[in-house]
């Protein structure tokens, strides 16, 4: 990918930095990082600065997991420079926040957390919503929990909203737990299946007016 900013210069370098300190808000991300470790070896957290991805190395991180995606704006190119600086391995596995999962980025985590060399560090924007989802795989393929005690990850406690759009995150875990699990099939089983649908499950969800404006408008919501 070609990138807006050359950060190999100094000019790109500040360049990238005013972009990621005002367009994507770091500013609001100074002294909050949403970290949470959800076992021994793996941290939830927002979009991380190189400042604190160099924390992170010292508390001996060795994966980044970027659940945005590679994008040409100034947070993706400093974090990828910064995990090549510090020696972390980056991986770019986009998820979405407003859509349930597709089969294959299902399968994409479940081989992650099989995979990845630890302890990781999972991340999207604000720590919220992709984090959370990505923090529920990570507690059913790595540490064998059901989904039922899983889903608690996508929780107010770490900013994760359910009246508004991103609601849909709960509603694609809600429809397994009260649906499927008690019939014996095992999530992979169902995502797997025909019957796993999540164009019809978005379709079926119904977000809050007022839960809407609040991660769309308020919040600004990734």
């Amino acid at each position: 990918m070609t990138s807006r900013f050359d950060i190999s210069t100094e000019a790109g370098r500040r360049a990238a930095e005013r972009d990621f300190f005002w367009n994507d808000h770091a500013f609001l991300r100074l002294a909050f990082s949403n970290a949470h470790w959800l076992g021994p070896d793996l941290v939830r957290t927002n979009q991380p600065s190189p400042r604190q991805l160099e924390g992170w190395a010292k508390r001996g991180i060795r994966t980044v997991i970027n659940l945005r995606g590679q994008r040409d704006e100034g947070y993706y190119w400093l974090e990828k420079a910064a995990c090549d600086r510090l020696g972390l391995t980056l991986i770019d596995a986009p998820l979405d926040s407003r859509d349930p999962p597709g089969k294959d980025r299902v399968r994409r985590a479940r081989d992650l957390f099989a995979t990845i060399e630890y302890p990781a560090l999972i991340h999207c924007k604000s720590g919220a919503d992709r984090a959370g989802l990505m923090a529920v795989f990570y507690r059913h393929f790595h540490l064998g929990e059901p989904i039922s005690q899983a889903m608690r990850e996508l929780s107010k406690k770490y900013l994760h909203s359910r009246e508004g759009l991103t609601g849909v995150l709960d509603h694609f875990l809600e429809t397994y737990v009260r649906d499927i699990e008690p019939t014996g099939v095992g999530f992979m089983e169902w995502v797997e299946s025909e019957a796993y649908d999540p164009q019809a499950m978005r379709r079926e969800f119904r977000a809050n007016w007022w839960g809407t404006l609040l991660t769309e408008r308020l919040l600004k919501r990734e």
